[in-house]
């Protein structure tokens, strides 16, 4: 017999989320954001791990990492326009099933190579999950709890996010680092059967014409992504003929990209937005920010598991610091973002992270654990500072027809930056501890690969400061100029 207490309980959580149904499908979108979420994290405390079970090279494991991000990072843009062709429910359900089948094989992998594919499968699905559940939204829930609703899958994302470190540090602690992918598949079943059971039906059918679809497009911005991503994680630590050549084939992709979406019918990426100043600007600082971030979570795990000589566990713990401050500061950031200004706001932001990473920089192994958690939440504060900042003066000024472009746009500027962050500052890192064997190596080396690493890092966030500044002056002399005339 329920008390009154629980029936007052369900009507206000009933008055807030509306019917059953719906709050269950409301369930399956924030367990499919949870998990893409969760996996772009989680893998990154296993790579000391996986260096020694596959006895492999830091290079060799960073793929680990990089194929999920350059899955997402190439169909993150594309996919809403490909769940309007064969819809998006229907879309979902695959990526939610190509997401349990791939942390299936990637948690019985017996070759690094197998563990590669399975996570760069798992990374399309990731995409699609990741995309298409803010734009299953607005057919789920009731137009006046849509906002409500956003707001819970963005606690959703940043929960993942968070999570992933201090989870994979437990699991691979307790149970090793086959659990990090295997913990997918009870979950990946309940999201499909929630999903499957309670979203709701397309409306269209699926279209035969796939003249909306950008292939080319999207053919063209993986390989070049991977070209991108092979030459600077290939050699071992050396830059030879090979790495050169990927290069070259990356600028080549790049230039043939460009021309394919200045005259496809439905590009991919709309050029024109670029002449736009201000906004290139910003993408660009989000870009150099975001792979600032990452940079922590794909070093991280090695200093602080060879240099202070921590087990898995308390590595995911200190990793999770930097997600965890970075959710604590996003809400005040916004507050503080309006009370003083995106710009002033951008700067300081910048500014933090630049102190942050400098530390990092300077910093000496003996002070341990506090010594590196320390800098790594003046980084990440300062990190949601900014792109609070940011993400407000992009959207503030564009009009609504331009503003799902827009925030696709900058959701691929931050997947650069973390496709960047981990294969070329991976490849910093690499060079700079200069060994070929990184589970062998001698504390003090990986300390010093680390220190370099984040001097890089300090350079690249005062390049984002010099570009927040010269734009805004830029606009100002814009402004003034327009008042003249």
């Amino acid at each position: 017999m329920k008390t009154i207490n629980a029936e007052r309980y369900e009507e206000i959580f009933e008055s807030a989320v509306g019917s059953t149904s719906v709050r269950w499908a409301l369930a399956s979108l924030s367990l499919s954001m949870l998990l893409s979420s969760l996996d772009t994290s989680i893998a990154n405390v296993a790579l000391p791990v996986l260096a020694q079970a596959f006895t492999a090279s830091f290079q060799e494991v960073q793929w680990v990492v990089i194929a999920y991000l350059l899955a997402i990072t190439t169909m993150i843009v594309s996919v809403g326009r490909l769940g309007d062709i064969i819809g998006r429910r229907r879309l979902l359900l695959t990526g939610i099933f190509l997401f349990t089948a791939a942390s299936v094989l990637s948690g019985v992998a017996p070759m690094l190579w197998l563990l590669i594919a399975a996570r760069a499968v798992q990374g399309l699905g990731g995409a699609i999950m990741m995309a298409l559940t803010m734009a299953i939204i607005g057919e789920t829930v009731p137009k006046e709890k849509t906002g409500s609703a956003m707001g819970l899958l963005g606690t959703m994302s940043a929960i993942g996010t968070a999570l992933g470190p201090s989870l994979g540090g437990v699991l691979i602690a307790g149970f090793g680092w086959r659990t990090i992918f295997l913990i997918n598949i009870p979950l990946g079943l309940l999201t499909f059967i929630l999903a499957q059971r309670y979203l709701p039906v397309d409306h269209q059918e699926p279209k035969s014409d796939w003249a909306g679809f950008d292939n080319l497009g999207t053919l063209l911005l993986a390989l070049t992504l991977a070209a991108y991503a092979l030459a600077v994680t290939i050699g071992r630590g050396s830059f030879g003929s090979l790495n050169m050549a990927l290069l070259l084939a990356a600028a080549l992709g790049f230039g043939l990209f460009v021309l394919a979406e200045a005259r496809a019918a439905t590009p991919l990426i709309r050029l024109a937005i670029f002449r736009d100043p201000l906004l290139s600007a910003s993408l660009t600082m989000s870009t150099l920010v975001a792979t600032v971030v990452t940079t922590t979570l794909v070093v991280g795990p090695f200093y602080l598991s060879i240099a202070l000589g921590l087990d898995a566990a308390m590595v995911g713990f200190v990793l999770s610091v930097g997600p965890l401050a970075a959710a604590l500061t996003a809400v005040p950031a916004g507050r503080f973002a309006d009370r003083f200004g995106t710009h002033r706001m951008t700067i300081v932001g910048l500014m933090i992270m630049a102190a942050g990473s400098f530390i990092l920089a300077m910093l000496p192994a003996t002070l341990g654990i506090s010594g590196f958690i320390t800098p790594i939440a003046i980084i990440t504060g300062g990190y949601s500072l900014f792109q609070t900042a940011n993400n407000t003066a992009v959207m503030a000024d564009i009009s609504p027809g331009q503003r799902g472009v827009i925030s696709g746009m900058l959701n691929l500027s931050r997947n650069l930056g973390r496709l960047t962050g981990a294969s070329v500052m991976g490849a910093v890192f690499a060079l700079a501890s200069a060994t070929r064997n990184i589970t062998k190596a001698h504390p003090a080396v990986v300390a010093t690969g680390m220190r370099t690493t984040f001097a890089v890092a300090t350079i690249l966030i005062v390049v984002a400061l010099t570009i927040a500044v010269g734009s805004h002056a830029l606009a100002k002399r814009s402004s003034h100029s327009g008042d003249v005339l």
